[in-house]
């Protein structure tokens, strides 16, 4: 496949870099980093080897009602189910007005805003081999069950606003006690929420501030990232020329929350920050940091400032269980959208998507926790789509998922009619599972990489041979997509999976 052809994609990975092997310091140690790093500030690793600094210092939020949510299930391997949350607040861990500087330093103005510009589920199975995070678009649309129709993002505020309200209502005039509650009302909510659409029982909660990812970015020296395109956005402060570059603390925030000017909008920042978060985590994992004694101390600090987690976690344990954690066995999703331009029901542009099919997702992708050892070593599935059907490769990405394989990347080749499967080797396993799944011929192609399988969707692609048991249900029930769909209507579009294992950052829009 020409050069010209992989410039289309939407991920790709950078050119290898030569790296310095550092001291690695204790196991222990370095894996608790690499935890908190994937919670986005380094939860459970600060804390760890910095326990008499942050023993008693760090914040928590009680009464959160957490794995009480109904109709949702319980892994049943014992894995630990995290809701993150990434909030847009004008205010520190400990309830403290940022200052004027980091307020400017942070482009997010003036005005407290209680939206939630991040959520991300993670999951880690029982023992610790793993870190799934699976990332829900913040204009997902859904239906509450007490506002009614709305985008995700706004659960959280829509609850906090009417506690404040109800207790204000019942005479209730301590600032401090509103604001708790309300704020307690506003978490509960939006766990709830979660739990309902993805099936999951949440165990436990972390919420992270914007000042978060500058802290800790700056702590461990800058993390590294790779861009397809440059890119300018005066809302987010975004102005970062293509390729390989490393990105302070104001440039990282800057980096991850800027949606204006991507061909996705919110699904490519979804992108960014796993590509980000990946990165940081490979940094973590692969050099010095933990020898460094001021590097610990600023990380200890980002977290204080920064981080609230549920009263009920015993983060000490949490560390413990995740002691062989390696990078490339922390992956990064996002659930699949049948719309990125659809409209809600007062008009409001929206992400819309189907939950019964958002629940196959996590089923599909969180239900044997950790790979086998056999599946891991088998080839990896690049779907490229090349036809003028928006979403396709998307589409055929979401059914081979469901098959219990991995997707590598998904993307766009130049338009062809025949539809196949390249792979090294003709008889590779996944190559020929895939042909009799999707009825496609397997080619030989020597300049394939032996992990991975490219599946090129042409225009006389048919579907597949068999179909997945979730698409099954679709056809028996009445959809469960709130919202109106927009152009790419039912086509579940389906983002990359990232991992932080590997050299390099991965490019992203």
């Amino acid at each position: 496949m020409s050069n010209n052809m992989r410039r289309n994609r939407d991920i790709r990975p950078a050119p290898q870099l030569e790296r310095t092997r550092g001291q690695q310091g204790p196991r222990s140690l370095r894996t608790v980093l690499a935890v908190l790093s994937v919670l986005v500030l380094a939860l459970s690793g600060a804390g760890y080897f910095t326990v008499g600094k942050l023993g008693n210092t760090l914040a928590s939020a009680g009464n959160l009602s957490l794995g009480e949510a109904k109709g949702v299930k319980e892994a049943a391997d014992g894995a630990t189910d995290i809701l993150l949350v990434g909030s847009d607040s004008r205010s520190d861990a400990q309830g403290n007005a940022l200052t004027p500087e980091e307020i400017e330093m942070l482009h997010a103005g003036d005005e407290q805003n209680d939206n939630t510009d991040t959520i991300m589920l993670i999951r880690v199975p029982n023992d610790g081999s793993s870190a799934t995070a699976i990332s829900i678009p913040r204009d997902t649309y859904i239906h509450d069950e007490e506002f009614g129709d709305m985008k995700i993002n706004g659960v959280y505020k829509a609850y906090k606003d009417q506690k404040r309200q109800d207790l204000l209502e019942e005479g209730v005039s301590d600032d401090r006690t509103v604001e708790q509650q309300a704020t307690q009302a506003g978490r509960q909510g939006l766990i709830r929420e979660v739990a309902d659409l993805s099936g999951v029982t949440i165990d436990h909660y972390a919420e992270v501030g914007l000042l978060g990812f500058v802290l800790l970015t700056d702590a461990v020296g800058g993390v590294e990232v790779c861009l397809n395109e440059p890119t300018y956005d005066e809302f987010s402060g975004a102005d970062f020329p293509a390729g390989v570059q490393t990105l302070n603390g104001a440039q990282a925030l800057a980096f991850v929350r800027q949606r204006h000017g991507l061909p996705r909008g919110d699904l490519d920042r979804i992108v960014r920050q796993q590509a980000f978060m990946a990165s940081l985590v490979n940094k973590v994992l692969s050099t010095g940091t933990l020898t460094n004694p001021q590097a610990l101390n600023n990380m200890a600090n980002a977290v204080e400032r920064s981080v609230v987690i549920d009263e009920d976690w015993d983060i000490m344990s949490f560390a413990n269980q995740l002691q062989n954690l390696a990078g490339g066995n922390v992956k990064f999703n996002t659930i699949p959208v049948t719309s990125i331009d659809g409209t809600g029901t007062y008009g409001e542009s929206v992400v819309t998507i189907d939950q019964d099919q958002v629940r196959g997702f996590f089923d599909s992708l969180l239900g044997n926790g950790a790979p086998s050892e056999e599946q891991a070593q088998k080839s990896k599935v690049n779907v490229y789509n090349a036809t003028t059907t928006e979403g396709l490769a998307g589409t055929v990405a979401q059914y081979v998922r469901t098959q219990g394989m991995s997707i590598g990347e998904t993307g766009n080749e130049q338009e062809r009619t025949d539809s196949v499967i390249l792979a090294h080797d003709k008889d590779d396993e996944v190559a020929q599972e895939l042909s009799q799944k999707l009825g496609l011929p397997v080619e030989e192609d020597r300049e394939q990489p032996k992990d991975a399988v490219s599946v090129i969707v042409g225009f006389d692609y048919a579907g597949p041979q068999e179909q997945a048991p979730e698409a099954e249900e679709e056809n028996t029930e009445a959809s469960t997509t709130v919202g109106e769909p927009g152009a790419d209507a039912g086509e579940a579009i389906v983002g990359p999976e990232i991992d932080a294992g590997g050299e390099g950052p991965r490019c992203v829009n």
